[in-house]
């Protein structure tokens, strides 16, 4: 845990052609052999993740993609898509041609970039000196707000000016988090955590969610306390006043909510996760579709990671037994699991997804768009949890307005 995380790093993508000199333009602006250059077109098959920490934006990722045009007959389309769908992943991207030739596959990855609201820079990657850039082409029909740069990965020019334009493309939202925890406290205010040691935690550390709510309460100057739910009894009791506000893993809300007096704030690590990462509004009345629930539906669990499923998974075991109760029976849970939003062509009344700490904002935001043009209400692990246990409503009470959309979505009084 001694760098930032990839889910809190700026995404940058770089798009173009076969041979357009993407992988060389990672290389020199990294300044390692991170990606294979070659003169065969095709060398980059999947997409290529660099971390880094690049002045002024601090730490980002770089993914280099395959070439657009690939049109190979047994791979071609299969890289074309792995590109396509790393589109989806990244907060900026870099256009990059070998020349001063703008060809129908650059705009329509320019086009591409666009509608998914991606900010771009055009580059042209030269093979020749700076004083032989023509600075004054543009290509055709590009919107005027696009940048077009020169730079040379082979001569080491231009380098500084990608940076920047970087630094100036760059979604505001992208560069700085919003709050996790500390804002829902007064100054200098009292945070207990609830953690516990279960089969699913990590030999000798915390999850990251708990390790992140850790960090940004220290950033907002509160006093945190961490306990195990066995220890909830003991913190009440030595703490003078009451805490200002508890946070617990989903798996013990229905122990917190016990334990907590109903006077003390309490909701859960993924319910914090889906207000940082995503819209905790609308996953909360995507919550409103579980209540609704028959047997023999089907419900899509979506996570954003892929990781070693244990003998309790929460997505593939717990999370389906829990729907089974909501429903009234069995529910068909099809996993997808990774870092792709993966198309489910068929009827589904809902999706479940993980607290989202692998992935950045942008992409847990494009997850839901995807979901709501599929007409599929979206909800998270948390609340599908505290649905179950009964407790929805005081752990989305410190949230105001998430609290009154799932009441209207599941037509409750206010």
């Amino acid at each position: 845990m001694n760098e930032s995380p990839k889910a809190l790093r700026l995404h940058i993508g770089l798009f173009g052609r076969r041979n357009a000199g993407k992988s060389s333009l990672l290389n020199a602006l990294v300044g390692q052999d991170v990606a294979i250059v070659s003169p065969t077109p095709g060398s980059t098959a999947d997409p290529v993740e660099k971390t880094l920490e690049m002045a002024p934006l601090g730490p980002v990722v770089f993914l280099d993609t395959a070439g657009l045009d690939d049109r190979d007959a047994s791979l071609g389309a299969q890289r074309v898509e792995r590109s396509l769908r790393a589109m989806r992943r990244v907060d900026v991207a870099l256009l990059v041609l070998d020349a001063p030739c703008w060809e129908a596959v650059d705009a329509d990855t320019a086009a591409r970039l666009a509608a998914a609201g991606i900010p771009f820079a055009v580059v042209v990657n030269s093979r020749g000196t700076a004083d032989t850039c023509d600075a004054a082409w543009r290509p055709d029909g590009l919107a005027a707000t696009v940048p077009v740069l020169w730079a040379s990965a082979r001569e080491g020019w231009g380098l500084k000016g990608i940076r920047a334009a970087l630094a100036r493309l760059a979604p505001a939202g992208a560069l700085k988090q919003p709050p996790l925890v500390h804002d829902l406290l007064p100054e200098h205010g009292t945070l207990l955590l609830v953690v516990p040691l279960d089969s699913g935690a990590p030999q000798g550390r915390l999850i990251l969610p708990q390790v992140q709510t850790i960090r940004d309460s220290l950033d907002g100057r509160c006093l945190c306390l961490v306990v195990t739910e066995e220890q909830l009894p003991q913190a009440f009791a030595v703490l003078r006043e009451p805490p200002d506000l508890v946070v617990c893993d989903s798996q013990v809300v229905h122990v917190a909510a016990r334990l907590t007096p109903s006077s003390v704030p309490l909701t859960t690590f993924s319910i914090l996760m889906a207000r940082t990462k995503g819209d905790l509004v609308d996953l909360a009345r995507g919550a409103a579709a579980l209540t609704r629930l028959r047997p023999g539906q089907t419900v899509l669990v979506q996570e954003a990671c892929s990781h070693h499923a244990q003998k309790d998974d929460i997505g593939r075991v717990k999370i389906p037994r829990l729907l089974a109760r909501l429903a009234g029976g069995p529910v068909e849970t099809p996993m997808l699991a990774g870092k792709e939003f993966t198309e489910y062509a068929g009827d589904a009344a809902a999706v479940v997804h993980c607290g989202a700490c692998a992935i950045t904002r942008g992409q847990m935001l494009a997850r839901l768009d995807e979901a709501r043009a599929h007409g599929l209400p979206m909800t998270n692990y948390g609340m599908c949890i505290s649905l179950a246990q009964g407790v929805l409503e005081r752990v989305l009470s410190p949230f105001p307005e998430a609290l009154a959309a799932w009441r209207a979505e599941a037509q409750l009084p206010g």
